[in-house]
């Protein structure tokens, strides 16, 4: 069983139809949406400050969401993507937004709506991720403009993607 605890006060909020993984951490002031999954040693920690996650967004395997007491919070849109081992730190993230697996965003950073921020990048504080672009490397910076009806497509279909094997662990059979 999922270690869902309250902490100072706040208990967390989990919208309808959620897969939470028996593993993942989820503390204090979070909000999480409907159609959400949370995966395997994930941790969302609001215990200093308020995470809250849009509908159908999936948080994979031992991602951390964290905030900074008093300063930073954390958004995430709907239809988000965040990767295996991402580090979310006080950040805001758009819709349609992808994550990829390893990758650090930093207090106050801003990831637009559609884009792909690169496995293993390293998004600094105040950084401004453009809607429909890609960035990469360390630190992350500007690749290329991406379509945006592709980057929509692409992205919502990755969400769409874990959605639909949360429902083989929900159904309580991995077929």
């Amino acid at each position: 069983m999922a270690i869902i605890k309250p902490l100072r006060g706040i208990t967390p909020k989990i919208g309808k139809n959620c897969f939470i993984a028996e593993t993942a951490v989820i503390i204090g002031d979070v909000e999480i949406g409907e159609d959400c999954s949370i995966w395997y040693g994930a941790v969302l920690r609001g215990d200093v400050n308020s995470i809250k996650i849009g509908n159908r967004v999936n948080i994979q395997d031992n991602a951390v969401l964290h905030t900074t007491y008093q300063k930073t919070t954390i958004e995430v849109g709907d239809d988000v993507s965040i990767g295996h081992g991402v580090i979310l730190h006080g950040a805001q993230v758009g819709r349609g937004a992808l994550l990829g697996m390893g990758c650090t965003v930093m207090d106050n950073a801003k990831v637009g709506e559609g884009a792909i921020v690169a496995a293993n990048a390293l998004v600094l504080e105040n950084t401004v991720v453009e809607p429909t672009c890609v960035y990469a490397g360390v630190p992350a910076r500007f690749v290329k403009k991406v379509d945006p009806e592709l980057s929509r497509e692409t992205n919502e279909r990755i969400a769409r993607n874990y959605l639909f094997y949360s429902g083989w662990y929900k159904d309580g059979d991995a077929k």
